[in-house]
């Protein structure tokens, strides 16, 4: 049993769990990584659209049910790296104004109990860690930052560029995308990036993606005090007898049961599985499930709005990597609509295999390649509110319940009419404003867009929310620094704590804070952040 002692075990290995692993790994302290699943497989099918779009063949296969009963089959996957494996790498910092209380049409985001100042020296930190490309002043919503981006921005191709152009001429202000990926643009012969069509939804086979896995996980498991087990399922936590503590982690692992101690346990399975485990972790003193006394831990379910909208073109669009542009002008609202209605940027470029997993009949003129070949796609987020009865639990099988009903609506429906009337402004030099026969949202894009104008319950990309962070432990079920309240030993680092969704992708925020976080752990193990960090970036540049 001495041999499954450690000071800290870390449960997953995502944007969260990576990265805090990362941080802690020069700390010289025993450490447990614990991943659910294996690494993903290095194959051609990595870049193949049939396999990944269509046939979804690194999702899980696993079933949830939802508030009807009903199976529900989350697109999601299990990997080290998390599901920044497969993310589009798009690494946003909130807004200053996201950490306030905003008014939105359909009702309050709370206030956070941390400012964006106390997060701002780790959103900078995570953007050199992560390598984000970017360019500071071109957002009109940004947040102000005390450096700039490491890197330039990704460039835009030549029919973004021109549809950047055509915004900017309509009184938009576009701006490049802050974009995680190892691309030099100046020295392309030797960029570790190659600037291809399968990035966003496709895990990285030349390892040129900023994920978790790479950047992180890799690397923090070259110090001989850090262990990770792959295939190691938490089925639960066990505390001591009064309560106040985590004492066993159990593990099913290869067939068997397993189980590992350590002074210190950090739960980063994403704000699903997460609240799922605190909730099957019930016991005596924690009836309700551990840290749950309130009865907060598996409410307030966030996910965003989503919706993808495909505008085609009578002019092609042969653009590659498409997600480099981004309109944040509405995000606060308009003269019209003076409520927040969210983001607008690209996925990645849809191909002919991925439409035909549901092509919408818009333009019966057009083959499926013709319709790939000329479509602009189009990721629209809008913020949902937390509502406590949008919660994950526990049924009686076993399986995840998540319940979710859309709020705050209005605000996704104006955001898709303006992004439509932009597109009316646009100014080609051959058609003119003719030139897009439409901007539509319905139709079946693989395994992340769907039948539809918003992507349904499935999409968990963006999940956050379940465990949220607070002063008031009747009103949250962790402490501004990411602890349980009602345990001495438990941290949760992944999107759970999140108090409001805000309208831009979570990731940079989970991996901001876990570095936060992890200073809090050096300090309470008694090491110093700046040894620490020095001796990581001389371990690591060797």
């Amino acid at each position: 049993m001495s041999d499954n002692r450690y000071d800290v075990i870390i449960i997953g290995t995502g944007a969260g769990g990576g990265t805090m692993a990362y941080h802690l790994a020069p700390t010289g302290k025993k450490i447990l990584i614990l991943e659910r699943g294996d690494y993903v497989p290095r194959e051609k099918a990595n870049w193949d659209p049939q396999v990944v779009n269509v046939d979804a063949h690194y999702n899980t296969k696993e079933s949830w049910l939802d508030k009807d009963g009903k199976d529900l089959h989350p697109h999601t996957n299990y990997y080290v790296g998390g599901n920044t494996k497969f993310y589009g790498a798009a690494l946003f910092r909130l807004r200053k104004e996201d950490f306030g209380e905003l008014r939105h049409h359909g009702g309050i985001s709370p206030v956070w109990p941390i400012s964006y100042d106390d997060l701002e020296p780790y959103y900078t930190q995570a953007e050199n860690l992560y390598q984000v490309h970017g360019n500071r002043g071109e957002d009109p919503t940004e947040p102000p930052a005390n450096s700039p981006y490491p890197w330039p921005a990704v460039s835009h191709e030549p029919r973004i560029q021109q549809l950047s152009d055509d915004f900017a001429r309509s009184g938009l202000k576009p701006f490049h995308v802050p974009v995680g990926v190892m691309l030099d643009e100046r020295n392309p012969t030797k960029s570790r990036c190659i600037r291809c069509n399968t990035c966003d939804g496709f895990a990285c086979l030349v390892g040129a993606k900023s994920d978790a896995q790479v950047i992180c996980v890799d690397e923090a498991i070259k110090y001989p005090n850090v262990t990770l087990l792959t295939n190691a399922l938490v089925q639960r936590l066990d505390t001591d007898s009064g309560g106040r503590e985590v004492r066993r982690v159990i593990v099913e692992r290869k067939g068997q049961s397993e189980t590992y101690t350590a002074d210190i346990v950090v739960v980063s399975c994403g704000a699903i599985n997460s609240a799922a485990l605190l909730l099957r972790s019930a016991n005596d003193k924690h009836p309700r499930g551990l840290a749950n006394s309130s009865d907060i831990v598996g409410r307030h379910y966030m996910g965003h709005t989503n919706s993808v909208l495909m505008a085609i073109s009578k002019c092609p669009n042969p653009t590659i990597f498409q997600k480099t542009l981004g309109v944040n002008d509405f995000y606060f609202g308009s003269d019209d609509f003076p409520y927040p209605m969210g983001h607008i940027s690209f996925v990645g470029k849809l191909d002919a295999i991925t439409l035909k997993a549901g092509a919408p009949a818009i333009a019966p003129n057009f083959t499926l390649e013709l319709m790939a070949k000329h479509s602009l796609d189009f990721w629209l987020t809008s913020e949902d509110l937390p509502d406590p009865d949008n919660r994950v639990t526990i049924g009686r099988d076993g399986k995840i319940v998540l319940s979710y009903t859309p709020n705050n609506l209005e605000a996704h429906t104006r955001l898709q009419a303006k992004l439509k009337q932009a597109m009316k402004q646009t100014n080609c030099p051959i058609h003119g404003n003719e030139c897009h026969q439409g901007v539509f949202g319905q139709g079946l894009f693989g395994r992340n867009f769907y039948v539809g104008q918003r992507i349904p319950l499935a999409g968990v990309a963006h999940q956050n929310g379940t465990i949220r962070f607070g002063h008031d432990p009747k009103t949250s079920a962790l402490d501004v620094n990411c602890k349980a309240h009602e345990l001495d030993n438990l941290y949760v680092v992944d999107g759970s704590f999140f108090p409001s969704s805000a309208a831009v992708n979570p990731a940079l925020t989970i991996m901001a804070n876990a570095l936060r976080v992890g200073d809090h752990l050096k300090s309470r193990v008694g090491v110093s952040t700046e040894s620490t960090t020095s001796s990581q970036e001389v371990a690591l540049s060797r």
